[in-house]
């Protein structure tokens, strides 16, 4: 690894994202996964491969993180401004539907919510989430399996929440 890999991948990156700092960050970020796969014991027979590799996973994991919608905490969500086009009834239904769906999540088993909580709403992959939480992929498939089952069990598919659900997709909160 020499500077021009780092030239390299910048320009990989800068055309990607389009921000030279954030583009000298995810070069960063780059060396430091190769380097800690080096110190781990991984030698590569092809480094520039390597390092490419671990730049469109960066990518990914960068897309998937911009791609979720990240709530500071419940208050955010509670507060959340109705849409002119909604009715109150239908906005306040809206709104009891998130508290719902909160309610269900919080109220799942512990292990169960920390691998939905990371998947849906972290952005992190299954593999990611099975790494992190140290069981099997398998396990965490079926957690995020009973999560998405319980809330939708707890949402129901009743008339008010179909009305809700439509002006929560509205709002861009489902």
């Amino acid at each position: 690894m020499d500077v021009r890999h780092y030239n390299e991948l910048l320009g990989f990156f800068v055309r990607s994202v389009r921000d030279v700092h954030e583009a000298q960050d995810l070069v960063q970020q780059t060396f430091e996964r190769m380097l800690s796969k080096e110190n781990a014991g991984h030698k590569a027979e092809h480094p520039r491969a390597l390092l490419y590799e671990i730049a469109r996973n960066l990518l990914v994991d960068r897309h998937r993180h911009l791609s979720v919608r990240l709530h500071d905490n419940d208050d955010a969500l509670h507060n959340y401004p109705a849409l002119p086009a909604c009715e109150p009834e239908i906005a306040y239904a809206g709104m009891q539907r998130v508290q719902q769906l909160i309610a269900t999540i919080e109220a799942l088993p512990p292990r169960c919510r920390e691998a939905f909580v990371r998947h849906r709403i972290d952005g992190l992959s299954h593999a990611e989430v099975a790494a992190e939480m140290a069981i099997s992929l398998n396990m965490v498939e079926r957690h995020i399996m009973l999560a998405v089952a319980t809330c939708r069990k707890a949402l129901g598919d009743s008339g008010q929440a179909a009305t809700a659900r439509r002006c929560t997709q509205l709002a861009g909160l489902s």
